[in-house]
């Protein structure tokens, strides 16, 4: 008997187990998956509670981890644009770090705070 078949009529490949033929896996290698950041996984978490159906179309043609990744590369660079632009708007500088630690700090905390809160209504919650 021979180890793999091809049913024309279909074009389904089966490779034989033992005494039976099982449908063979694809020959082409599964692509890496991108790792998904922190803005990924509160979409995600998004999708799921509030967006199911989307969700589920994502999922059903396996797209769902690309989105994800395209997804949190831009809130990562409008993230880091909108702290730069901040910092300069409100004139936190490398000379107030130097001068004041304290106040440095606090007002970055602030500026990445509002930051966080831009990206979520503009592109995670949406």
């Amino acid at each position: 008997m021979e180890k793999y078949i091809t049913d024309e009529r279909t074009g389904l490949k089966y490779e034989l187990v033992g005494d039976y033929y099982l449908i063979a896996g694809d020959d082409e290698p599964e692509q890496e998956q991108e790792p998904i950041g922190i803005w990924g996984q509160r979409h995600l978490r998004y999708l799921k509670e509030h967006r199911r159906v989307r969700y589920a179309n994502l999922l059903t043609i396996g797209k769902l981890n690309d989105y994800l990744a395209d997804l949190n590369e831009q809130a990562e660079a409008m993230f880091s644009q909108l702290v730069k632009l901040l910092a300069e708007k409100e004139g936190v500088t490398e000379v107030l770090k130097a001068e004041n630690q304290m106040l440095w700090v606090q007002k970055m905390n602030n500026l990445r705070n509002t930051a966080m809160e831009i990206v979520s209504n503009e592109l995670i919650y949406r």
